[in-house]
């Protein structure tokens, strides 16, 4: 008998297999730990919508995992997708004891806690752009590769959601200039590896940050953010709501997270929302 093609099996692409969900709650959830739950799924729409829905009957630390991601959600409503398992889809559930004026910090905090953790496990260097996005350098251009949604949940929950590019080919990005982990010659692109180390760094972060109940600069998430933050010291458009733009450099990250841009007049602007352009030298 004819064996079957592989695209009669159990996955489509034998470079894409699908996460182990047993090893990983052996591996993450654990007594005292800020893991209480995992569950992954083949497809969904996003795991944001799903896991905000169920929110109110988790506990914090719980996680949403999917497969294939069809509908998923960035900022100001744009779209997400991937082939299935050709990187990680997954919510978290947070519940954070700290001030609510500090919440915002959370985003920022998730950043971190995603470069560093898929650097150490994945080999590859990535940077931040402010507010949410993930860059890795590809042929020497940096690239965006992972996203970060974060969304209010009922009086005391946070639901954030991540997406970042593992094993996507050029031809299968989904706008000209994405990258992802294979693109970037990460040393490994294990979708199992890369989870438990992303988590396990998230836990760490926002454990020091609520330690210091949620103080930016005692827990150092402040300093981490403007250390990795390849936003700052370049010139950059923001574009604002209401089809307004400002020009100027990027000079610090304040006490609330905001990017601080010097317009040429000197002036120094605190930008809380906004989508920020990287400009070259002129542009």
């Amino acid at each position: 008998m004819t064996p079957p093609a592989a695209s009669e099996g159990r996955w489509s692409d034998l470079d894409r297999p699908p996460l182990n969900a047993t090893a990983l709650r052996r591996a993450l959830l654990r007594p005292g730990g800020l893991w209480t739950s995992l569950d992954i799924v083949e497809s969904t729409g996003s795991t944001n919508t799903d896991l905000s829905a169920r929110a109110t009957g988790l506990a914090e630390g719980a996680v949403l995992v999917a497969e294939e991601q069809t509908a998923g959600r960035g900022r100001l409503d744009r779209s997400w997708t991937a082939p299935a398992r050709s990187g990680l889809f997954l919510s978290v559930l947070l519940r954070p004891d700290v001030p609510v004026a500090r919440w915002g910090w959370l985003p920022l905090l998730t950043g971190v806690a995603a470069a560093t953790g898929l650097a150490r496990a994945a080999g590859a260097d990535f940077a931040l752009k402010w507010p949410n996005d993930l860059l890795v350098k590809v042929g020497g251009e940096e690239r965006k590769t992972g996203g970060i949604l974060a969304e209010r949940v009922g009086n005391d929950g946070v639901v954030i959601g991540m997406g970042i590019n593992v094993t996507l080919r050029e031809d299968e990005l989904p706008v000209p200039g994405a990258g992802s982990l294979a693109l970037a010659d990460a040393i490994s692109t294990d979708r199992d590896t890369l989870l438990r180390a992303l988590l396990r760094s998230l836990e760490d972060w926002y454990g020091k940050w609520r330690a210091f109940n949620g103080d930016p600069h005692l827990s150092r998430i402040q300093e981490a953010y403007a250390a990795g933050c390849s936003t700052l010291g370049l010139r950059v458009r923001v574009e604002l709501p209401g089809d307004r733009t400002l020009i100027g450099e990027a000079v610090a990250i304040d006490g609330d997270g905001r990017l601080v841009v010097t317009t040429p007049d000197g002036k120094d602007h605190p930008i809380g929302a906004g989508d920020i352009v990287h400009l070259r030298p002129g542009g």
